[in-house]
C-alpha cells in the first residue's frame, strides 16, 4: 500500500468517524427487551415536534459530582437526548453544572433547589450538597421540574409540559369537597401534590360556586348529604356545556373518626343526579377476600386494652388483574385501595357509553341491609356472603351527551344568594364522567401510590390527553403478593411449590448425577 493511499483512508476513515457523531445526535436506537417497553420512548413523544411551532429549550441542571458517583444523571440525560434527536431540532437540550456556571441563585428562584446526599471517598464519609432539575422554556413560559432523581414519570412530565406550552394552554382541575367534615389540605394533601407534580393547577371551589369554564376537569369528592340542588345545578351545566367530572360518592356512611358505625345516607340529590347520568352508587358495601390489613383495639376480659391486626374485607384490595384492559385509563391498571366502597350499577341511556373500569374479584359479597363495620366480631361481616358473593363494578366511565338532570325543572334558588342562576344551554356538548363508589380513595387512609397515580392519570383522561395517559408511570410495578384469594386455590399453588422445590428439583439433581456417574463408568 502506498503512502498516498494510507494518507487517503486515514483521511476517509476520521470523517467517516466525524459524520458518525454528527448522525449519531438525530439517530437513535434503543433494544428494550422489558415487558411494557419501559424504556423505550413513546409516539407521542418521538412525533411532538410536529406540535411545536417554535423551539423549545430544556436545560438539565446537574451537579458534577452527582453524575460522577451516580448512574440516573447518565439516563436522564440519555433521555433528553434522545428527545432531542427525535424532535427535528425544535427541541434543543443542554446540561449544566450550576455551580460552575454560577448560575445557582437564578435556578433556585425558579424552584430548583439543592439537594444534600452522603457520599464516600476514599473511605470516608461526607455529605455533598448537589442539583438535579430540570427547566423548560418556551416563548415567554418556564416550566419547572425541581428535582429529577428517576425515570419513573420523566418522559410524561416533559412530553405533558412541552404540549400544554406549545398550544398555550393551563391545565386546571377543580376540585369540590362536598363533605363539611373533610377539608382539602388535610384530607387530600397527598393528591394534591401528586396532581401539582403532574402538572395541574388545582383550583378549590366551594359548593355552590360557579364552575369556571376554563376548568379542564373538575373532582367531587363526597357530599351526598350536603350538597344541594343549587351546588348541583351548577355541576350539571358545568357536564352540559362539555364538562368532564370525576364523582367519588358514598353509598353507605361509616364513622371513620369514631366507632365505625355504619347506616345508608340521606341522598340530597348527588345520587340520584349521578345515577340519570347512567351510574348508580348503590346504597351497599362491598366486601371482598383481596383484603386489606387494619390496625384496632380491643378490651380484654382483665380491662387491658389490646392492639390487633386482621384482614379487613370492607378494606378491598384491587387486584391490576381486575382492570379492564380496553380502556385507556386503566389499561395498565396497577390496582388501587378502597375504604368502606359501594358497588355501581350501569344503565345509560342511548346517547352514553358506558364501561366498568375496575372490579372486585369473584369471591367478593355484599352488606345490603344491617350495616356493620365493626371488625371485632369478623362473622358479622359475612353475614350476607353467601346470597350476595360475586364480581361488583366499583368504578366505571361514561361518554357521550347527558340529558340535564334539571331539565324540565325551575332553577334552583338558595335563600340569601344575590345571584340567579344561568340558563342551561340550549343542547348538551359530549362530556365525559368517571365514578367511584368511594369518597376515601384519595384521602389521608391511603398508603398506596396506585391510587394516586390512578387520580393523576384520571385527571389525564377527563382532559383528553389520552395518549398521554399511556406513557406515565412505565416503570415496572411490584404487584401484590396475596393476589390469590380464594382458600383452595392458594392451598394449590403452595403445595405444588413445595413438591417442585422440595421434591422435583433435588430428585432431578440426584438423577442427571447418577446418570453421568453411570456414563462414566461405562466409558472406563
Amino acid at each position: 500500500m502506498t503512502k498516498k493511499q494510507v494518507t487517503t483512508i486515514t483521511l476517509l476513515s476520521i470523517a467517516a468517524i466525524a459524520l458518525g457523531l454528527l448522525v449519531s445526535g438525530r439517530i437513535w436506537f434503543r433494544l428494550d427487551l422489558s415487558k411494557n417497553k419501559t424504556y423505550t420512548m413513546s409516539d407521542v413523544s418521538k412525533n411532538l415536534y410536529k406540535e411545536i411551532p417554535d423551539q423549545v429549550r430544556v436545560t438539565y441542571y446537574l451537579s458534577e459530582k452527582l453524575s460522577a458517583i451516580h448512574p440516573i444523571p447518565g439516563e436522564v440525560t440519555d433521555l433528553l437526548r434522545e428527545y432531542a434527536a427525535y424532535s427535528h431540532g425544535k427541541i434543543r437540550v443542554t446540561v449544566k453544572d450550576p455551580v460552575k456556571t454560577q448560575l445557582a441563585d437564578a435556578i433556585e428562584q425558579l424552584g430548583i433547589v439543592p439537594q444534600q446526599i452522603q457520599t464516600v471517598e476514599k473511605d470516608q464519609a461526607s455529605i455533598a450538597t448537589v442539583y438535579t432539575g430540570i427547566t423548560i422554556e418556551y416563548l415567554d413560559a418556564v416550566e419547572t421540574l425541581p428535582f429529577v432523581f428517576s425515570l419513573d414519570t420523566l418522559e410524561y412530565d416533559l412530553t405533558s409540559r412541552i404540549r400544554a406550552m406549545a398550544r398555550g394552554t393551563v391545565r386546571d382541575i377543580g376540585v369540590i369537597v362536598g363533605d363539611s367534615a373533610k377539608q382539602w389540605e388535610q384530607d387530600f394533601g397527598t393528591l394534591d401534590q401528586f396532581l401539582q407534580l403532574a402538572g395541574f393547577r388545582v383550583r378549590q371551589i366551594a359548593a355552590g360556586d360557579e364552575i369556571p369554564d376554563d376548568v379542564g376537569a373538575l373532582f367531587v369528592f363526597g357530599g351526598v348529604e350536603e350538597l344541594d340542588e343549587w351546588a348541583l345545578y351548577r355541576i350539571d351545566r358545568y357536564i352540559q356545556t362539555g364538562g368532564r367530572v370525576l364523582f367519588a360518592l358514598d353509598g353507605v356512611f361509616v364513622n371513620s373518626r369514631g366507632n365505625l358505625e355504619a347506616r345508608a345516607l340521606e341522598d340530597k340529590g348527588l345520587l340520584a343526579m349521578v345515577a340519570s347520568y347512567g351510574a348508580t352508587v348503590k346504597s351497599e358495601l362491598a366486601l371482598d377476600r383481596s383484603a386489606l390489613t387494619i390496625q384496632y383495639q380491643s378490651a380484654s376480659r382483665s380491662g387491658m386494652r389490646q392492639m390487633h391486626l386482621a384482614r379487613y374485607p370492607l378494606w378491598i384490595g384491587v387486584l391490576a388483574e381486575n382492570g379492564n384492559t380496553r380502556h385507556p385509563l386503566t389499561s395498565r391498571f396497577g390496582g388501587i385501595d378502597l375504604f368502606w366502597a359501594s358497588p355501581l350499577e350501569l344503565s345509560p341511556s342511548g346517547s352514553v357509553t358506558a364501561e366498568p373500569l375496575f372490579t372486585t374479584t369473584d369471591e367478593a359479597w355484599l352488606e345490603t341491609k344491617d350495616f356493620y363495620a365493626s371488625p371485632e366480631i369478623s362473622y358479622m361481616l359475612e353475614a350476607e356472603a353467601a346470597e350476595t358473593k360475586g364480581k361488583k363494578t366499583m368504578s366505571a366511565a361514561l361518554t357521550g351527551t347527558f340529558a340535564s338532570y334539571f331539565a324540565g325543572r325551575a332553577k334552583p334558588e338558595r335563600e340569601g344568594a344575590t345571584e340567579t342562576l344561568p340558563d342551561m344551554p340550549t343542547s348538551a356538548q359530549d362530556a365525559r364522567i368517571i365514578v367511584i363508589g368511594d369518597s376515601d380513595v384519595a384521602s389521608a387512609f391511603v398508603q398506596r401510590r396506585e391510587n394516586f397515580d390512578f387520580m393523576a392519570q384520571t385527571a389525564l383522561y377527563l382532559s383528553n390527553d389520552d395518549d398521554i395517559i399511556s406513557i406515565r408511570n412505565r416503570q415496572p410495578q411490584a404487584g401484590r403478593l396475596d393476589t390469590i384469594t380464594n382458600e383452595a386455590k392458594r392451598g394449590m399453588v403452595m403445595a405444588t411449590a413445595r413438591i417442585v422445590n422440595l421434591g422435583l428439583i433435588p430428585l432431578l439433581v440426584i438423577a442427571v448425577g447418577l446418570f453421568l456417574r453411570w456414563r462414566r463408568a461405562r466409558s472406563i
